[in-house]
């Protein structure tokens, strides 16, 4: 509750901010240990936004992966080419590049739960349409639209752990949520083979599955779901202790010289590309974990068509392959339970060796997943054979996913400790890159195998893959070497500095500023 003026509690600012106006300012910050920090948040709020958020995560992965498994029934049911029903696939990855450099401002400027919101209901709409659409023009339309609303809420995940979270304590929440999409990619196959193969559901029928999930997470979203952004938090009490006191002084920092929304979208779209040409880390972690995207989308592709031809599996065995066949669990299922087994023992090797290696401590398991990678991806090539038993294929399968799913956290984190208040933008510039590949690889990828055989053609990938191998290596060795040439990290190492030191020497200023804590 906000005191009247005889109660108020002053205490000097940590950080003095100068405002250009001739009125006092009084600035609202939040006191040590106020539960309504997010940081402050009590275990059971923060495990229920993140297990909120990781289902919204979830289920932007299982999208792609059902459609894509549920080919053959749509291009019976409309008369479309494969190469068109492929054309959804790669829309649908469009939008995760682009759509969050833009929607990051918003919420930047009104909080994340309205963004979760919005995108959520609109994207609940793209789904109904998609499953109602009489033609493959409609189907591309309403998957370009489902990419569109959905990256809008999936790109907040990692921010929304990162605002209630310690960075100390961010490598469990970031490894469920990296098992989340890659488990819930094998679901979506899975669920998606049973239901197309069924000769009185179909194609539509996973999308009205889906519809289901997504209305369920809506209503989650609404009714349970807190703002983590505690920028916004501060804002809106700002906002209510003004109008309960009469008072227009009280303001939070994010009130004061505030940008406009147009500089915001400017910034947010500039500044992840500015990072993304120039910053060797961010590009080398782009080049890597693009490929990476792009090969899981290939696998997309060449799992059905492969199994099937190979093996005679039915579309129903086929999706299981990507979750499990018949009695035996494989794929996404262990290769997400290897993958987050690896990731908790990456966060213990970082907080044992972070005093030595600081940020590079992160890339212990990234320096094994990049020699996993080009193994699995030999063993997958050469054992998928009608001689060699299902099998064997499926371990190398299971090791790729694995690898990926410990790239996939590492990513986010390593560019988050590297960029500190620049993370959001080197995160985007990041997805933008690995999106795009996902969006390229899958429109040449029936080219590219029916050219090649799919031996060679994966082969190709594990000699790529083989080739992008000492990138972890060289970041784990030279990584701080390659930080202290960086305009960008040496304005962060700086501001790192002076924060320890407690430098707040400022010019003089004719507004005196107070600060009370609430």
């Amino acid at each position: 509750m906000i005191m009247d003026d005889t109660d108020k509690r002053i205490s000097s600012p940590s950080c003095i901010t100068h405002v250009p106006q001739e009125q006092e300012l009084i600035l609202i910050k939040f006191d040590k240990g106020d539960p309504r920090d997010p940081i402050n948040f009590s275990y059971a709020q923060k495990w229920t936004i993140t297990v909120i958020c990781c289902a919204y995560g979830g289920i932007a992965a299982a999208v792609p992966a059902s459609y894509s498994i549920s080919y053959e029934s749509m291009t019976q049911d409309i008369n479309c080419t494969r190469l068109q029903a492929t054309l959804g696939l790669s829309v649908y990855t469009i939008p995760f590049g682009i759509v969050p450099l833009i929607s990051s401002s918003f919420s930047e400027e009104r909080g994340r739960r309205p963004v979760y919101i919005v995108s959520s209901v609109l994207f609940l709409l793209a789904e109904v349409m998609n499953a109602l659409a009489p033609n493959i023009q409609t189907v591309v339309v309403s998957r370009a639209l489902q990419g569109v609303f959905c990256s809008c809420g999936a790109s907040l995940v990692g921010g929304s752990i990162a605002d209630i979270w310690q960075p100390h304590e961010r490598g469990l929440p970031m490894s469920l949520y990296a098992f989340s999409s890659l488990f819930s990619f094998g679901l979506g196959s899975a669920f998606g083979g049973l239901i197309a193969a069924s000769p009185h559901l179909g194609w539509r029928w996973v999308q009205w599955v889906h519809v289901m999930f997504t209305g369920a997470s809506v209503l989650v979203v609404i009714l349970v779901l807190r703002e983590t952004r505690s920028s916004i938090v501060l804002a809106r009490i700002a906002k209510d202790t003004r109008k309960m006191t009469g008072d227009p002084r009280y303001r939070s920092s994010t009130e004061i010289d505030k940008p406009s929304m147009t500089s915001l979208i400017k910034i947010s779209c500039t500044r992840p590309l500015y990072l993304l040409l120039t910053e060797p880390i961010v590009q080398s972690i782009s080049l890597w974990c693009g490929f990476t995207w792009g090969v899981v989308f290939c696998l997309l592709e060449s799992v059905t068509t492969e199994f099937q031809s190979v093996y005679n599996f039915t579309v129903s065995e086929t999706g299981f392959v990507f979750l499990c066949q018949r009695k035996v669990i494989l794929l996404h299922t262990v290769g997400a339970i290897i993958g987050l087994i690896a990731n908790m023992y990456q966060d213990t090797l970082y907080r044992k060796y972070f005093p030595t290696k600081c940020q590079e401590a992160r890339l212990y398991m990234a320096c094994v997943a990049a020699i996993v990678l080009p193994v699995s991806m030999f063993i997958y090539a050469w054992t998928a054979s009608p001689n060699i038993p299902w099998i064997a294929p499926l371990i190398g399968l299971t090791a790729f996913m694995s690898g990926t799913l410990v790239i996939y956290q590492i990513s986010f984190l390593y560019l988050a400790d590297c960029y500190g208040p620049y993370a959001s933008s080197a995160q985007a510039g990041q997805g933008l890159a690995r999106n795009i590949m996902g969006l390229m690889f899958p429109l040449f990828t029936q080219q590219m195998f029916a050219g090649m055989t799919y031996k060679w053609g994966l082969t190709l990938w594990a000699l790529l893959s083989l080739v992008m191998a000492p990138i972890p290596w060289v970041l784990f060795f030279y990584g701080s070497k390659i930080r202290s040439r960086s305009k960008v990290s040496r304005k962060i190492l700086e501001a790192e500095q002076q924060k320890r030191d407690g430098d707040t020497s400022v010019t003089s200023s004719p507004t005196e500023e107070k600060s009370m804590q609430v």
